[in-house]
């Protein structure tokens, strides 16, 4: 690269020469007798080489901005470096002293920089040598009148060498073509080197060898200041033969290759361009050219598909030919291995022990009898048949109800190894897919990196909140896993960053969600959909007293020596310190009763230290504190937590039942919701006063909920008669005169949905009539104009609300009836259910004494004829 950098300018140069003034004489090509001088401290240019000089001091800034920046002609391209000043950055304001000797270079580029601190970046080419003669001036960069030493033409003129000086240029060339037929000859750059030293005239090659082989700066001041040839040939031959030594000494202690005998020691692949050095490591090529030979074995002991084998014999291929300068090297080398980690073919034995499964999944979760059993469906038919792609299901329910952890569980029933995706607010599709190699810093998506991470292709991949998935700029990631989580496409899954297919046919997906009403209906068809609801009061208990509080006292260093919950303890913490569908609020209010008996039992013990007695004659001071260690007691083991303790850890109850109370006033109804955290109860509240018959909604109310409301107006006021409701005058329209508001508490909370109609009927039958709903009762359905009740969805995890909130009677539609399977028997035992197709049905249900129609009698007329 010198040569060609040299060869052009030089020609250039010898062209131009005419059309500038002081650069043609009788003597040959001379650079301007006025130089501006660039004054370097780590760098020596030699004539003949190329090489990069950071400039930051303010001398040099001033120089490349008016000199470089500025100037048009060639002329003012050529400056002078002059090397071996005091270090810039404790640049004085007096010029230091100037080394006699300097090299004309020609600035071939100039690149600018703000970071770390403004600088910029001279790329230079050697010229010739100069000599100093006379400073002219200091500022705001130095210019100095100089001498030109060496010849322009030498580049494109070889001179005639006579005498010693022949035989010496001679052995010099001999040494350079050692040099060069020691390194690796297929690399393209060492074969430029080889050619270059044939064509370049002898008396240039001290310069040109001695910028490229290792040497100190020193070294190279002594060759710039042999401004006689002889002297430089002596100068620089020392240097030379002892690179080739340390070149056959790495040789000799280089560990033999079977496949790579004849080969000998490659250079680094940056040390060949000028400005840079051999590298004399004794072990770095070596460990290069192992670390090849080892990942070339990888990948064919891989068990990698034919299409993946041939792309990474491909990239193998290329990254042997490829210099590690190359940007590119790092890149093809992480990609192979990656590919060299992947599971390609390792996979484990999956555990198929039906009713060793059966024994671990009722060791860990209790309930949840529908997800169980679909792990041992799944294990049967794997006895039956061993080919058989993974399911992929779907766990949809509230918090807290275990989703993950059966994740978990299923991957430990199975023998396989679990790995959890988090889902939750990506919203860039190369997550799933990666992105592609052309990008800086690409990386594969989340489903290969998991593959690597657990190092089998069957592991178990949990998809956490496939509910919360973002959509950006950057693309669907719900699109993407559309490939992922479809059986018939997923064995050739094709990320980006890989760009081959890998089967994921064999992984067993498990995506988690509290609500299918957010997942693209493209993906949730894919998946297998298991319903996870809410734990009733009697599950919970169970599950405080298996899991729960064991795990909470070894959290929190308890034994059940120290520390026991009764089940009614447990109860009511469950009534009346948390709502909730799934258990994490409970987990939480063991844990901060855990931590307050923890302090009673380090307190007892730090008093049970203090109070050994220490000397016999300390009997008047144990007399005197014995008041206070009375008072400060150690504790009774074990400690027991009743309602008072309760109280005093979790203080007052946060949730009362309440139902009963708020039905003191006709226009209250109880209605059932479903929301993602489980089903709840829920209030509407009506009034009416004198006004023009208009209907105010409050309550953050969705459309949808809005003309349910309107629904049960318009068939109020057409069934008023029928039921004689009338408004506050006595008229027969409910309406007339009246304002009427309804109010869903509580009103920061978004409300929308269909199943409030039944509800919204009932509680203004009640305003209009004057009675009271029973405060016992709770209802959901849809409402038709026609006075009919459709059926709504979340039917079992509003009746666990109901049953949690203390109700009786529970009004559902009557095409709901079948849902009344999934509900426990000893719910369905405490409650009574009443279906109804018609509202007529509803309110005879819904009011103590039923809520008749008026039976419509015709008076009989007498006839006065």
């Amino acid at each position: 690269s010198c040569s060609r950098y040299l060869t052009w300018r030089t020609v250039q140069i010898t062209e131009g020469a005419p059309k500038h003034a002081a650069m043609s004489s009788s003597s040959g090509i001379q650079i301007p007798s006025r130089l501006p001088l660039l004054l370097t401290h780590e760098v020596v240019l030699l004539p003949g080489s190329t090489t990069r000089i950071s400039v930051d001091s303010s001398r040099n800034m001033q120089l490349v901005k008016s000199r470089l920046l500025k100037g048009t002609s060639l002329k003012s391209t050529i400056i002078g470096v002059v090397p071996n000043t005091k270090d810039p950055e404790h640049d004085s304001d007096g010029l230091p002293s100037l080394h006699s000797i300097g090299t004309a270079g020609l600035a071939v580029q100039v690149v600018g920089s703000n970071w770390p601190k403004p600088h910029y970046t001279l790329l230079i080419t050697g010229l010739c040598r100069f000599r100093v003669l006379q400073l002219l001036k200091e500022r705001p960069f130095p210019v100095a009148m100089v001498e030109q030493l060496d010849r322009l033409e030498q580049y494109t003129e070889g001179a005639q060498l006579d005498g010693e000086l022949k035989e010496l240029s001679q052995r010099f060339y001999q040494a350079a073509v050692q040099l060069v037929g020691m390194l690796d000859m297929s690399v393209p750059v060492v074969a430029k080197l080889r050619r270059l030293l044939d064509s370049l005239p002898r008396e240039t090659l001290p310069d040109v060898l001695a910028s490229m082989i290792r040497t100190s700066n020193l070294e190279k001041l002594q060759v710039l200041d042999a401004v006689d040839l002889e002297e430089r040939f002596k100068k620089t031959l020392p240097m030379l033969t002892r690179q080739i030594e340390g070149l056959k000494l790495l040789q000799k202690t280089r560990k033999p290759r079977l496949d790579d005998d004849k080969r000998v020691l490659a250079i680094r692949k940056g040390g060949i361009f000028p400005g840079h050095q051999f590298s004399q490591e004794e072990d770095g090529e070596d460990e290069d050219g192992d670390e090849m030979a080892v990942l070339e074995k990888k990948v064919k002991e891989g068990g990698m598909p034919e299409p993946a084998l041939r792309v990474c014999l491909k990239e193998l291929k290329r990254l042997k030919k490829m210099p590690q300068s190359m940007p590119e090297y790092a890149l093809t080398r992480n990609y192979l291995e990656l590919m060299v980690e992947l599971p390609w073919s390792k996979s484990t034995t999956d555990c198929l022990d039906i009713r060793a499964a059966r024994v671990l999944l009722d060791n860990d979760h209790y309930a949840l009898e529908k997800l169980k059993r679909r792990v041992l469906e799944y294990l049967a038919v794997r006895q039956l048949k061993s080919a058989l792609k993974g399911p992929i299901l779907c766990f949809v329910g509230p918090p807290g109800v275990g989703k993950t952890s059966v994740g978990r569980s299923i991957a430990r029933t199975l023998g396989r190894e679990f790995h959890r995706i988090a889902l939750g607010g990506v919203c860039d599709q190369s997550d799933i897919r990666g992105h592609r190699r052309t990008y800086v810093g690409s990386m594969p998506g989340r489903i290969i990196n998991g593959l690597k991470t657990v190092g089998v292709n069957n592991p178990v991949f949990l998809l956490d909140e496939v509910d919360k998935l973002g959509k950006s700029l950057q693309g669907d990631p719900a699109a993407a896993l559309l490939e992922v989580l479809d059986p018939e496409q997923n064995h050739s899954f094709t990320d980006h960053y890989l760009n081959v297919a890998f089967d994921l046919s064999q992984v067993l997906f498990i995506a988690t969600a509290n609500t299918t009403a957010t997942i693209p209906p493209a993906l949730l068809d894919r998946m297998e959909v298991l319903q996870v609801p809410g734990y009733t009061q009697e599950e919970k208990v169970e599950i405080a007293h298996r899991h729960l509080i064991p795990h909470q006292l070894e959290q929190h260093g308890l034994t059940p020596q120290q520390l026991q919950i009764p089940q009614d303890t447990t109860q009511e913490i469950i009534s009346k310190y948390t709502r909730e569908a799934g258990v994490r609020s409970l987990e939480r209010k063991i844990g901060a009763i855990c931590r307050a008996v923890a302090v009673k039992v380090a307190e007892g013990h730090k008093l049970s230290r203090t109070e050994s007695p220490s000397e016999p004659g300390a009997g008047q001071e144990q007399e005197g504190k014995a008041v206070d260690s009375d008072m400060a007691a150690p504790p009774e083991m074990p400690i027991v937590i009743d309602q008072v303790a309760l109280k005093d850890i979790l203080g007052p109850q946060v949730f009362e039942m309440e139902v009963s109370e708020r039905l003191t006033l006709p226009g209250v109804a109880i209605g059932l919701a479903w929301t993602p955290l489980g089903g709840e109860i829920m209030f509407v509240e009506a009034s009416r006063m004198e006004g023009e018959g208009q209907l105010t909604l409050t309550g953050q109310l969705g459309d949808v909920m809005k003309e349910s409301a309107h629904l049960a107006i318009t068939w109020l006021r057409s069934n008023a008669k029928t039921y004689q409701l009338a408004n506050i005058a006595g008229c027969a329209d409910p309406l007339e005169g009246n304002d009427i508001h309804l109010h869903f508490p509580a009103g920061a909370v978004t409300k929308d949905g269909p199943s409030a109609g039944v509800t919204i009927v009932t509680c203004l039958a009640s305003l209009f009539s004057g009675r009271l709903v029973r405060s016992d009762v709770a209802m959901t359905g849809e409402i038709t104009l026609r006075g009919l009740v459709l059926p709504v969805g979340g039917i079992k995890d509003k009746v666990l609300a109901a049953h949690r909130a203390g109700l009786k009677r529970v009004i559902l539609p009557k095409r709901n009836e079948k849902d009344l399977e999934e509900i426990p028997g000893h719910i369905r035992a405490e409650l009574d259910f009443v279906t109804a197709s018609t509202l007529d049905e509803v309110l005879n249900a819904a009011f103590d004494g039923g809520f008749p129609a008026a039976t419509m009698t015709h008076p009989q007329i007498a006839s006065k004829l």
